[in-house]
């Protein structure tokens, strides 16, 4: 062991490499351990890495177990460029961290050695770390704050989800147990439109729904005005039938009605209208899985202008053109235009209001329809018992001019709510639980689509 006494010449030969004359002038004074750290801060502080390095190197061939020092030496490394060194040192203090405060500085440390070598993901992982062990609220913030700054800086941007939902209709069945069908062929069989039984696959099953779904962009340009991405998003969900269901429909599985989708796209975003307003552009081209089998593929495009008014509302206006090829459905072409006005009341609740209209062309008739939709959304300003809470509702209409089931045609008016309870009291690494209750109801001229949905769908939602 080195005598705890180190002397600041053996510190200024290891930093500068003096003569032999000038170190035996300066072994006279002496610095104490917690001396040498001071110094080292106060060097870091004035711009002198080099010299910040030379003081925690003696610390740490002093005593290998100096947390501080690595602290002080991974910084000094990263200030110099030596970034694997730099996470070396700050790794090391990690696993010599007992307190909140010193597995703080230490995530603080590992993340700036990595966001400094243009490792942002990694970074933002350690930050949460930085988060979750911080000692005080004010510390908190700070990691935060340092979290949001590498993420607007990293050109990766990764979202993961995951649900695990009790849900009343899983299959989208018909909530009657009759409907009229095949109007032609009753007519022709019976001289008039019969109503037939549904069977059991063709009425609501309930169980229980889980999956997940990832979704990720890479911005490959960006300037204080624009900004380009490539995205990629994978979504998954299967079902567990309850005891009931099973009883309903035997012989058939939960994840006969699975469905996945994957897709691959493009977006720009530019800043216009004198910085009064944002426009967007996108292209997307995925392919849909049903029941394990390929269900469709499809490539959209859409197009969103925002206009940012004075009184920190926003006017949005939308329009995207989807185009399906069925595998295992309907070719369908669909294009839909949407009106949004977001703003923020007195009291700070945040509001949604959004009206738009679509229209569906397909070689099969039953699949052209027109529609229009109006929602509303909700987010109160005050938490409620600790949680954050949003409400939604939303109405749909549809107007089907043909339909095999009926000759009238078909139509459709549904209405869907759903309340939100994120719980901010909550926070593992910077992720809050959330707890979603929804319901629908689907009228219909024809049996076979009225539906009805209950849900209660658990997540996980970032904090920050």
């Amino acid at each position: 062991m080195i005598d705890p006494r180190v002397t600041a010449g053996r510190v200024a030969a290891l930093c500068f490499g003096l003569g032999a004359a000038t170190l035996v002038a300066a072994q006279t004074t002496q610095l104490s351990p917690d001396q040498m750290r001071a110094a080292a801060a106060e060097t870091l502080r004035s711009g002198q890495p080099a010299v910040a390095q030379g003081y925690a190197d003696a610390l740490v061939a002093r005593d290998a177990t100096d947390l501080t020092a690595h602290l002080i030496l991974s910084r000094a490394l990263r200030d110099q460029g030596d970034y694997p060194a730099a996470r070396s040192s700050a790794r090391t203090a990690w696993s010599l961290a007992q307190t909140p405060a010193q597995k703080y500085s230490s995530a603080l440390v590992m993340a700036q050695a990595l966001a400094s070598a243009g490792q942002r993901t990694r970074a933002q992982l350690w930050l949460r770390r930085a988060v979750q062990h911080a000692p005080n609220d004010t510390l908190a913030a700070r990691a935060k704050r340092d979290f949001r700054y590498v993420q607007q800086r990293n050109p990766w941007r990764t979202d993961l989800s995951f649900t695990l939902a009790p849900n009343s209709n899983i299959n989208n069945g018909s909530a009657r147990d009759t409907s009229f069908l095949n109007y032609r062929i009753s007519e022709i069989l019976f001289g008039q439109p019969v109503e037939y039984s549904l069977d059991g696959a063709a009425q609501a099953l309930s169980g229980l729904e889980f999956g997940g779904g990832l979704r990720t962009r890479y911005r490959f340009d960006q300037s204080a005005t624009h900004a380009q991405d490539l995205t990629f998003s994978a979504d998954y969900r299967s079902f567990a039938l309850s005891d009931g269901a099973k009883a309903q429909a035997p012989g058939v599985s939960g994840s006969d009605f699975a469905y996945g989708t994957v897709s691959v796209g493009y977006a720009f975003e530019a800043r216009n209208l004198e910085g009064k307003g944002t426009f967007a552009l996108g292209a997307d081209l995925g392919q849909s899985w049903y029941g394990g089998a390929r269900y469709a593929s499809f490539h959209r495009l859409r197009a969103a202008q925002t206009f940012h008014r004075e009184t920190g509302s926003q006017v949005r206006l939308s329009a995207d053109h989807e185009w399906q090829t069925g595998q295992a459905t309907n070719d369908v072409d669909t294009l839909r235009g949407t009106a949004a006005w977001i703003g923020r009341r007195p009291n700070g609740n945040q509001v949604l209001v959004s009206f738009g209209l679509g229209a569906a062309s397909s070689p099969n008739a039953d699949s052209e329809y027109t529609g229009a939709t109006v929602q509303t959304a909700l987010a109160l300003a005050r938490p409620v018992m600790g949680a954050a809470v949003q409400f939604g509702l939303g109405l749909e209409f549809r107007d089907y001019d043909t339909s095999r089931h009926d000759p009238s045609g078909r139509e459709d008016a549904k209405i869907a709510a759903d309340v939100t309870a994120t719980f901010k009291s909550i926070d593992y690494y910077g992720f809050n639980p959330s707890v979603t209750l929804s319901a629908s109801r689907t009228d219909s001229n024809i049996g076979l689509f009225d539906t009805t949905r209950f849900g209660v769908s658990l997540g996980i939602r970032s904090a920050f």
